[in-house]
């Protein structure tokens, strides 16, 4: 299974300049992003199978784009619905959150949805921070924790979506439990996004 690290271990794994940085941002969010996808990121084994060896209703690898997965759920009429996944590790490659975008029907304000995992023994009165390259970052609440982590539901307008296709990298803002008074950030590659989230579009 894969476990995400506790914040207070990420905090020292990390080591990153912006500890001492109080995250900013815009605390009028893009629309939290629909709960009717299936959840294909929290907790998933290692090693999944392809698509000619899954079963249904079971979770496989259908092909990888530089930083990123294309995972789908196998279903019986062979239209599985697929999110781009990144697990996002720190200084010493060890899991520390991650991130599964997936498609939403057209017309709505949030173009895309994405769910996001960070750690147990984050301050979830501080909301996660989504910001992409130089751009200020948007505040988004969490929406539950379980045994994996805490987990946010997030929606991206379709100005923000062609950001992260033009953009090189993304970063998560949380504050620990812990050090209120202190912030992790933890980067998002965005190599092989554009590719990765076109793959994924329904077909």
């Amino acid at each position: 299974m894969t476990r995400l690290l506790p914040l207070a271990a990420t905090l020292t794994l990390l080591a990153l300049p912006a500890l001492a940085q109080t995250a900013t941002g815009d605390s009028t969010a893009a629309p939290a992003a629909p709960a009717a996808q299936p959840e294909v990121s929290m907790g998933v084994p290692d090693g999944l199978p392809d698509q000619a060896s899954a079963q249904v209703n079971q979770l496989y690898l259908l092909a990888k784009s530089e930083a990123w997965e294309e995972r789908c759920i196998k279903t019986a009429d062979g239209k599985d619905p697929c999110q781009l996944y990144q697990l996002l590790r720190g200084a010493d490659n060890s899991p520390v959150a991650e991130i599964s975008f997936f498609t939403l029907p057209p017309g709505g304000q949030a173009a895309a949805g994405a769910t996001i995992v960070v750690p147990l023994e984050t301050l979830l009165t501080k909301n996660l921070s989504v910001a992409i390259d130089a751009a200020q970052g948007k505040l988004y609440p969490y929406s539950f924790c379980n045994v994996n982590g805490c987990v946010a539901k997030v929606g991206f307008t379709a100005d923000e979506v062609k950001a992260l296709q033009s953009g090189n990298q993304a970063k998560l803002t949380l504050v620990p439990a812990a050090a209120p008074d202190k912030t992790v950030e933890i980067p998002i590659s965005l190599k092989g996004f554009t590719a990765g989230f076109a793959a994924i579009q329904p077909k």
